[in-house]
Parts: structure tokens; sequence; C-alpha cells
């Protein structure tokens, strides 16, 4: 019988995201030596459901609204994509890297069909920029050149994401 099992990959939140579903329907045996339940494994579907790190990170971006685009900027007068996106999470107890290109590497790739508020988007083939879905099909970012206020930006004005992810 297959048993969907809700799994929020060691996670301790509320907001579950990921469903795990055994890939056989053998009567589960446990194994001393693995611990495992005796499926041969199993695959995970991500829901578009945000985390609550998810969303607190895009309430506290949310808070530098106006603030300009400054290429290497850190904040907290002035941000560029990644370093706005790093101090975000860091609000929420979430350390990533400096740079969006480190940020594409980190937390679980979500395909887009699970986009959630919170996720970060980097977009190019070069990993060269980053935001964080804000959901009605906007992204919050740092964008440049520099001065241009921090704010929303349609997620269709871009047209290469190389990678979700999820933190959280």
């Amino acid at each position: 019988m297959l048993r969907p099992r809700l799994r929020t990959a060691g996670l301790t939140c509320a907001v579950c995201i990921a469903l795990t579903v055994p890939l056989t329907t053998q009567t589960p045996t446990a194994r001393a030596d693995t611990g495992s339940s005796g499926s041969s494994g199993s695959v995970e579907i991500f829901l578009p459901v945000p985390t609550p790190a998810g969303l607190g990170a895009l309430s506290a971006a949310m808070t530098q609204i106006g603030r300009p685009y400054k290429w290497g900027g850190t904040g907290p007068w002035s941000w560029d994509c990644s370093g706005l996106v790093q101090w975000a999470f860091s609000t929420v107890g979430i350390s990533l890297p400096r740079v969006s290109q480190q940020q594409a590497k980190v937390g679980h790739a979500i395909p887009l069909s699970a986009l959630a508020p919170g996720d970060i988007i980097v977009f190019y083939r070069d990993a060269s920029h980053v935001g964080i879905y804000a959901g009605l099909g906007m992204v919050f970012n740092a964008y440049g050149p520099n001065g241009v206020p921090i704010g929303f930006t349609p997620l269709s004005h871009w047209s290469d994401i190389k990678t979700i992810r999820r933190f959280g």
C-alpha cells in the first residue's frame, strides 16, 4: 500500500515543504543494519508552500524598499542583490554565502512549479542576479544600475532562471 509521508527534510517548521512517496508497494520490513523501512527509495515532490524562514526573510527585505542599489552594497543604506538576500535571511537565523553564484548552490533546489513566496530565484546562466520571490509573479530585489531603488520586479522580466532555492 502506498502511504504518502509528509516530511520536513529535518526542518522544524509547521509548514511541510516536501511530500515523500515510497517507490515500491512492498510491506515494510525493519532492517537492523541500516534502519531502513525496506522500501527501495522515495521521490520528493516539492509543494508551492512557503517556509516560515522564507516569509520572514521576505518581510525583512521589504523593510529596505526604496533604498538604492549599489554594486557590492551590503547595507544598511544601499544594497546589491546578493547582499540584500544574505542580510534578509540572516535576520531569520540562516547564514548564506555573500555572492549570488554561491547562493545558487545552497538550500533545497525547487522546481518552478513549486515556487513559493520566500524562495530565492537565481537568474542568468552565470548566476549573476538573485532575488526573493514575493508571490503574484513578483520578485523583490536590488537591481541596478547604481542608484535605482530596491523594490519589486515582475518575474517575467527575466527569461533565464538558473535555479530556485528554498531555506528553512
